[in-house]
């Protein structure tokens, strides 16, 4: 706009995370989820520390603080983000926006110094034990708490004042999801050049202060702890700082980066997406940090439950997967008719913040996927090999995907997720038939590569549509035969009167616990048929981009090599994602990792990964951005 144009501006519109029509409805649902489970989880942590007294210590007074916080400054940017993804224009008023940068500047600097007084705690109750009650008495604790929320007030006032000094032109558009200062001052009509240096001084002195002062506690902690005789002594003594150290680490480490970096080092787009670490990501995982990894916590929790259960519904509504317990007569050989999935958690109040994020990976997983589909299918320029397999990858993934989430997303909201033992084996069936697809159909796609880059004149030929049928039959095939060798394997098991299975989903570790015979040979059988389908996809893998590796070393240009890369690499990292946290899952020996953290590391592959393949091949994939403007333009036309 005219640099002259020095108009009063009244308000502002926030450019959001993208300005893609198609991501945002599924980034709406995503953190969707991550607010509710921020917003539960923050609550849930402030509740169990005020309804339990041996929680009211000052350790948890400034964790009871951090929650609150948390809550505070992710209620601060995400409602207000969210409507960015439902609404044409999200207008936010000048009053308004200095209003949210208030609050964010506020609990973020608050948060900042809490972590430290947190240091603090811990190494009083470390290296001064005996003087612990009296150091941090109420009233030390509370003058803390004054110093935490006053240092809070002095940056948010610094922070805005910096802000309010600043001339905005007609230009409106903050290129952000929130109200921050570095796309503000990007709108700045003047030479701002003393308000970066305030930018940078003030959060040079938010964030420096605090890491000395936790860094001199640690250093105290450390000398203390290596002064400690006992391992016991030593390993309870870094227990209690392990879940501080996480939260300062993610904390710091991405605030560090945002404000104490040249803002040439990452341009302003790519910037916000980083954010998104400190702004959504830290206030979620502060609560899980503290719950998951602390036994006074996980004691009052179940003190809590256990003491709702008796008030409103008696000993008959509780219920706790004890091993001891579930485990019926062994003499007791049944014919089982139905299964009774156990979920991800019997923990009651992650259920409904886990409903809305599992729903929200799940509604991602559907557009991206079958609205890949869709665009191939209508654009003409895409119906080539490359995009045929990409065509049944989205297909496979949008499939498997459908025969896991929407059973599990039920163990989330019903007391009991009860699976018949036909529908059990079913879904094993199309799980199995699915995920071996997708192994074999990476593995063309590899070959696809190959032949484009390494033969490129021969390409329509050697790639016609006739080898391209031939290996969709080999793939289909293997994932035939793959699925009736591990779906027989189940079959020849017999089960005890034992029903429950240890799992979000019918698979083979968790039903192979649960039979009654010796199950040493159908170990062996999926362990050889696992390996021969992972081995084999993965030798024509790597053969394939060995052949590809050498063409490409044989490229003069380097623009020629640059391209023969991008074509590649979307597919190099979805194979690392699926052939990773594959293999893991199944061809490690089951004592390394137990059954209830094992199921949590298959959410990787069963629904991460569907997820993800889609945004991989839309995102970093040219011919796919066209197609998606292309065919966005058809429909405005239209």
């Amino acid at each position: 706009m005219a640099a002259d144009n020095t108009s009063s501006v009244t308000e502002f519109i926030l450019a959001g995370l993208t300005d893609k029509p198609g991501l945002q409805l599924p980034l709406f649902f995503l953190f969707l989820g991550f607010y509710v489970v921020s917003v539960m989880g923050n609550l849930g942590l402030i509740t169990l520390i005020g309804l339990n007294s041996h929680l009211h210590t000052p350790m948890y007074l400034f964790l009871f603080n951090l929650s609150f916080i948390d809550f505070s400054y992710s209620s601060a940017i995400i409602p207000k983000m969210l409507m960015s993804f439902v609404s044409k224009k999200n207008i936010i008023s000048y009053t308004g926006c200095m209003t949210q940068f208030f609050f964010f500047c506020f609990f973020v600097t608050s948060e900042s110094f809490i972590l430290s007084a947190m240091a603090y705690d811990r190494y009083v109750a470390i290296c001064k034990p005996l003087l612990y009650t009296v150091t941090m008495s109420p009233q030390v604790c509370l003058f803390l708490l004054l110093g935490v929320y006053g240092m809070g007030a002095c940056g948010a006032l610094a922070h805005t004042g910096n802000t309010l000094f600043l001339t905005f032109c007609a230009d409106n558009l903050v290129n952000h999801y929130m109200c921050d200062f570095l796309p503000l001052f990007e709108l700045s009509c003047h030479s701002s050049y003393m308000n970066l240096l305030v930018l940078f001084i003030g959060a040079g002195i938010i964030i420096g202060v605090p890491i000395v002062t936790i860094f001199l506690s640690y250093g105290f902690i450390l000398s203390s702890i290596f002064h400690i005789s006992s391992t016991e002594g030593r390993s309870k003594a870094f227990s209690t700082c392990s879940s501080h150290i996480l939260a300062v680490s993610l904390f710091f480490g991405s605030g560090t980066f945002a404000y104490l970096k040249p803002p040439s080092i990452i341009p302003l787009d790519q910037e916000k997406v980083c954010s998104l670490f400190y702004t959504i990501l830290v206030p979620m995982l502060n609560p899980l940090i503290y719950s998951l990894r602390n036994k006074d916590v996980k004691f009052a929790m179940k003190k809590t439950l256990g003491r709702i259960t008796y008030e409103y519904g008696g000993s008959d509504t509780a219920v706790s997967i004890q091993p001891s317990q579930r485990r019926m007569a062994a003499d007791n050989i049944s014919s089982v008719t139905e299964f009774i999935l156990a979920g991800l958690t019997d923990k009651p109040g992650l259920q409904l913040p886990l409903f809305f994020l599992f729903l929200g990976f799940y509604v991602v997983t559907v557009l991206g996927n079958l609205g890949l589909i869709t665009l191939i299918g209508l654009n003409s320029h895409l119906h080539i090999p490359m995009y045929l397999f990409l065509f049944n990858l989205s297909f496979i993934d949008f499939s498997y995907s459908s025969a896991i989430i929407p059973k599990m997303l039920m163990s989330f909201v019903s007391k009991k997720n009860i699976i018949s033992y036909t529908g059990c084996i079913t879904q094993f069936f199309f799980f199995c038939f699915f995920v071996v697809s997708e192994s074999f159909i990476l593995s063309a796609m590899a070959y696809d590569r190959y032949v484009a880059i390494c033969k490129p004149l021969l390409y329509m030929v050697t790639m016609s549509p006739q080898v391209c049928l031939f290996l969709l039959l080999g793939v289909y095939g293997m994932a035939a035969a793959g699925t009736l060798i591990h779906t027989g394997n189940i079959l020849f098991l017999t089960f005890c009167a034992d029903n429950l299975v240890n799992h979000y989903m019918c698979d083979i570790l968790p039903l192979l616990e649960l039979s009654c015979n010796s199950s040493y040979v159908n170990l062996l059988v999926l362990f050889i048929a696992t390996g021969i389908t992972i081995g084999v996809s993965i030798v024509t893998i790597f053969l394939s981009y060995g052949f590809i590796l050498s063409s490409i070393f044989h490229i003069s240009s380097t623009e020629g090599r640059s391209k023969a890369f991008s074509t590649c690499s979307s597919h190099i990292l979805a194979v690392s994602l699926f052939f990773g946290s594959g293999t893991f899952a199944y061809l490690k020996p089951p004592s390394i990792i137990p059954l209830d953290q094992g199921k949590v590391c298959t959410l990787f592959y069963t629904i991460v990964v569907p997820m993800l393949n889609p945004l991989i091949y839309s995102l970093r994939n040219k011919d796919v951005k066209f197609a998606m403007k292309k065919t966005l333009g058809r429909i405005t036309c239209s």
